[in-house]
């Protein structure tokens, strides 16, 4: 038997990074993979480990790299990150990175607050039967980030809890949020549009003690900024933003490079009413 072709690397690789320009920041959200070609058959043919770049050596490579050399071009960082590996081992002879990129777009003039293109996605359900009519707008899918001005401090704590305290992190959720009308305004698209606006501005500009209490600043305001709705529900997952450790390289990480996971996530849920 012979073996005929072969490759190996990681896959998967979520790398986010914040590049701050004074007070305005970006985010850069990147999902890699990275795929080695090289001397390796023997590896497969006689369990020869001997020049196999372990993939978990190769995801700590993307992290590490992505602290100096990820800036606002992911083609640059790309190329610099396939470069790396052939010039670094010579059993790797080709390596080919691709990367995926969640493109966060700043919500106005807004310097640390983003939403994703294509979100959020608006829908409607109406009912009418014999106890009357129903009639509920809403969005899902509405990503929504911001890079500071977040935290979550003073919550109880037993042997099994794990998570430090802060006083500043990456808030990210998709938000679905869902609100009935007791009345019909004049324009459904100009009142829903509305809706959406009051509840960017509590995320956008208060600091956030967590997600419960952003959840009912924004349905309040929700409600405020509508006559026509009686309630709103809102969930909002959260879509976790890991600080990558970066100690064990003898380099700090200024709250610069986390991975992404939204498994297994908090789900937070609220119904807000008048």
């Amino acid at each position: 038997m012979k073996l005929q072709s072969s490759q190996y690397g990681k896959g998967r690789v979520r790398v986010v990074k914040i590049i701050r320009e004074g007070a305005i920041h970006t985010v850069k959200e990147l999902d890699v993979k990275a795929m080695m070609r090289g001397d390796f058959e023997t590896s497969y043919t006689h369990a020869d480990n001997s020049k196999v770049v372990p993939t978990d050596t190769i995801k700590n490579t993307i992290n590490i790299l992505a602290k100096d050399h990820l800036g606002h071009d992911a083609e640059r960082f790309a190329l610099y990150v396939a470069k790396h590996f052939v010039a670094k081992y010579p059993q790797i002879h080709e390596a080919t990175v691709e990367v995926k990129e969640r493109v966060w777009q700043r919500m106005g003039d807004q310097p640390h607050s983003f939403t994703a293109p294509g979100a959020p996605v608006p829908f409607c359900h109406a009912h009418v039967g014999a106890g009357g009519e129903t009639l509920e707008s809403g969005v899902s899918d509405w990503l929504v980030l911001k890079s500071t001005e977040s935290g979550f401090e003073g919550y109880p704590k037993c042997e099994f809890t794990t998570l430090p305290e802060t006083k500043d992190r990456i808030f990210a959720t998709s938000c679905t949020a869902t609100w009935k009308w007791s009345a019909h305004p004049a324009r459904f698209g100009e009142a829903n549009a509305a809706i959406l606006a009051a509840m960017v501005k509590p995320f956008c500009e208060n600091y956030s003690a967590s997600v419960q209490g952003t959840m009912f600043e924004m349905g309040s305001a929700a409600l405020s900024a509508c006559p026509e709705i009686s309630e709103i529900h809102l969930a909002m997952p959260n879509k976790h933003c890991l600080l990558v450790n970066l100690s064990p390289f003898g380099l700090e990480n200024k709250n610069e490079v986390f991975t992404a996971t939204d498994e297994p996530h908090g789900q937070i849920e609220a119904t807000i009413t008048r």
